[in-house]
């Protein structure tokens, strides 16, 4: 069963809470069982993990090397500021997808620009906790096409 690490950023463990107008209601704990649930129906094994803490992000990257087969990140803040995650996830060597809730190219310039962006294999942003769900799809394609290489 292919594993999925599903990794978010700082800040959105405050979700429901915060600007539920850019955000929406859901929780990150809703959005976590909602993975929870694809998961078993795509038949992956989802880890979701959350920190405010860049350096944790980067801890768990670089232990995903070789035993995880793909990652979808939400990085939030640090997508448009931290070249230490950029770099942990060149080393990864699987599949990876970007993540945003909310559109970052029709919000404020600072957000246009991803570091994450050049490595990843897909960016998905503007469904909500929608584009979770369509993360897991995605990645779920990409790892049952690289085990066919």
């Amino acid at each position: 069963m292919p594993k999925i690490l599903i990794l978010n950023g700082p800040n959105l463990n405050l979700l429901g809470t915060r600007e539920p107008k850019i955000y929406g209601h859901e929780t990150l704990s809703d959005i976590e069982k909602k993975c929870g649930q694809r998961g078993k129906e795509i038949g992956t094994s989802i880890d979701f993990r959350q920190s405010n803490s860049e350096g944790e992000i980067v801890d768990w990257i670089q232990n995903a090397a070789g035993t995880t087969d793909g990652i979808i990140i939400n990085p939030a803040a640090y997508t448009h500021t931290s070249i230490a995650i950029l770099d942990a996830l060149k080393q990864v060597g699987c599949p990876i997808i970007e993540l945003h809730l909310s559109n970052i190219f029709s919000r404020e310039p600072f957000r246009h620009h991803s570091y994450v962006s050049s490595i990843a294999n897909g960016v998905i942003c503007g469904f909500g906790a929608h584009g979770y769900l369509l993360a897991l799809d995605a990645i779920s394609r990409l790892v049952s096409e690289k085990e066919e290489c």
